[in-house]
């Protein structure tokens, strides 16, 4: 029996905020961040478990602080029982009473969670030997669904719909999977459209996005409207009359605002508005989705558990749900996500705005499109060109799509070099 022997932290910083990269209108000076995790063994394989919650900086501390709260529960833990039932080591972890005291099932503690569970999902893909996406894409729909916790869910997903789902999809499944290894996962670029861009800027990057082939680009939005409706023009003007345009406000508006805004910049025909104002305002959402209708609605990047989402569908507050590899409490949860989006027949378009994030959610939706909704027609994943030379297992997106992994597990995992290299001091948090 192996036995894990240490669960290490990191505080990682990229300063992203001297370029603007990332900037929007409610983060004008992110710097990409990783609160880093580490899971070693007594095992001579050297397999190790590598995962992170993505912040944008000041606070990262506190969620490697929240990941730290956690050693205790897994170091000494004999790893193969954890491994062989992911859904009840899922559950034993939300289950700590105390723990949960401080959600429950949201924020911070959520999160350290999720980064300890996906970092259990990194060992197991690497001893499979299989990239996470087809070690769950070759999982029986029985042991899929026993993946998920069904609580606060059954008003709108039992376990019985979700095997259904599953088992609907189960035929075509090489099929598919030589398909994908084929042709990739569609991808969209949100690169052109950060907010601290200059118009210069933002025309070149529109250029070079539809050079590459990607077949959506995202704007953000939401500080000022003139310079929106500029910046949108700009845009337009490059991509044409019909090529998909989203646009991003990051929670800026309030909910009559939000109305008000996207029917100002109607005229350029966004592909979608996401987050329009606060993620956990569900009616809100539902107001919106249908006051500007045919635009649609998406959001979910900080949708706190599969609660929200569960609600957002049941309120046809969504059109287009996005989920988020870090935000919830890791692959189990979001699996839960995905079945919930395939019951209410909403397509699933990532977010990937973060160091990381591309290389962790691209896994979740090609798992998606294998095993659960069987389908990439509406659907597409985000890609930003930032920080992705820091990874073991790089995003290789080419031609405007993803090229799926190939090499064993959860695609977390982050340069020794790098991780030493930008390491936060806390001495530096003084100078």
């Amino acid at each position: 029996m192996t036995r894990i022997v240490a669960l290490e932290t990191a505080d990682i910083r990229f300063p992203t905020s001297l370029s603007l990269d990332g900037s929007d209108a409610m983060n004008p000076d992110p710097d990409y961040s990783a609160a880093y995790v580490r899971i070693t063994t007594d095992a001579d394989d050297g397999i190790e478990g590598h995962a992170f919650v993505f912040t944008i900086g000041r606070g990262n501390d506190v969620q490697v602080a929240a990941i730290d709260a956690l050693v205790g529960h897994l170091v000494g833990r004999d790893l193969e029982p954890l491994l062989d039932r992911m859904g009840e080591t899922n559950r034993w972890l939300m289950d700590d009473s105390q723990l949960r005291w401080l959600g429950p099932e949201k924020g911070v503690m959520h999160m350290a969670i999720g980064a300890v569970l996906n970092a259990l999902w990194d060992i197991k893909a690497k001893r499979a030997g299989l990239p996470l996406w087809q070690l769950l894409s070759r999982m029986t729909p029985e042991e899929i669904v026993d993946l998920v916790d069904f609580r606060y869910l059954t008003n709108a997903l039992t376990r019985d719909e979700a095997l259904r789902i599953l088992r609907d999809a189960e035929a075509g499944r090489a099929a598919r999977e030589a398909e994908l290894l084929e042709t990739g996962y569609p991808a969209y670029t949100t690169t052109p459209g950060w907010l601290g861009y200059s118009d210069e800027k933002l025309s070149r990057l529109c250029r070079e996005a539809l050079a590459d082939g990607f077949g959506q680009i995202k704007l953000k939005v939401g500080a000022d409207l003139d310079d929106d409706i500029r910046r949108f023009r700009i845009a337009r003007e490059v991509c044409g009359p019909d090529y998909p345009i989203a646009i991003d406000a990051n929670q800026r508006w309030e909910v009559d605002e939000a109305i008000a805004w996207v029917r100002a910049l109607s005229e350029f025909h966004p592909a979608w508005v996401e987050e329009p104002t606060s993620p956990d305002d569900v009616l809100g959402h539902a107001e919106i989705a249908r006051a500007i209708a045919p635009v649609r609605v998406a959001t979910g990047e900080h949708a706190q558990n599969r609660i929200v989402f569960k609600q957002l569908l049941q309120a046809d507050a969504i059109a287009v749900m996005q989920i988020d590899a870090v935000r919830v409490a890791g692959v189990n949860e979001n699996i839960a996500n995905l079945l919930l989006a395939a019951k209410f027949g909403v397509p699933v378009c990532p977010h990937a705005g973060g160091v990381g994030l591309c290389e962790a959610v691209q896994h979740l939706s090609m798992f998606d499109f294998v095993a659960v909704s069987a389908s990439r027609e509406g659907r597409m994943i985000e890609y930003v060109d930032h920080l992705h030379e820091h990874f073991v297992v790089p995003t290789d997106v080419q031609r405007g799509a993803y090229r799926p992994p190939l090499e064993p597990g959860a695609g977390m995992e982050m340069k020794a070099e790098s991780r030493l290299a930008y390491a936060w001091r806390t001495e530096a948090a003084h100078v």
